[in-house]
């Protein structure tokens, strides 16, 4: 296990969270499933309460910790993809199993965790050392939802 991990909140739903992550990302496995030895607060004895997963070789914990505590726009997970075929693959995975399109590469799953699909190359456009092309990959990039990276590198070459 990693020495820190993210630990996700979950009403009830921290098993079937874990191995949908686990299903989208190759280096991704269930590591343990603690039940709750006893009833508390958030889960009765015997359910399950903590979930221990590694997500493309980080580990991570999803914890069912009860109601009231819905996830926001304050802290988002980025998954850098290595082409528009992954790209799409991870976006279309997380928005169609119940989520929800943001804006410039974030999306939602079905339990508010925003997660953002960010290509390299984008990335590698954002950064180029010619101010003029990247503020054209930007521009392009903050009018998008689901990133477009050939649209991205058309901006970026006709600056």
């Amino acid at each position: 296990m990693s020495k820190i991990a993210p630990c996700l909140w979950f009403d009830g739903a921290a098993e079937e969270a874990a191995r949908f992550y686990c299903s989208l990302l190759p280096g991704s496995r269930i590591d343990r499933v603690v039940q709750a030895p006893s009833d508390n607060p958030s889960t009765a004895g015997g359910a399950v309460i903590l979930v221990e997963f590694t997500l493309a070789g980080q580990g991570w914990v999803a914890l069912n910790g009860g109601p009231g505590k819905p996830h926001g726009d304050a802290i988002s997970f980025q998954i850098y993809t290595e082409g528009q075929a992954e790209t799409d693959r991870l976006w279309d995975a997380i928005v169609s199993a119940g989520g929800a399109e943001m804006a410039c590469s974030w999306c939602r799953d079905r339990w508010g965790v925003r997660w953002q699909i960010v290509p390299r190359r984008m990335m590698e456009l954002l950064s180029d050392p010619d101010p003029a092309r990247a503020r054209a990959a930007f521009d392009a990039m903050s009018a998008m939802v689901r990133i477009d990276i050939a649209a991205i590198e058309a901006a970026a070459d006709a600056a």
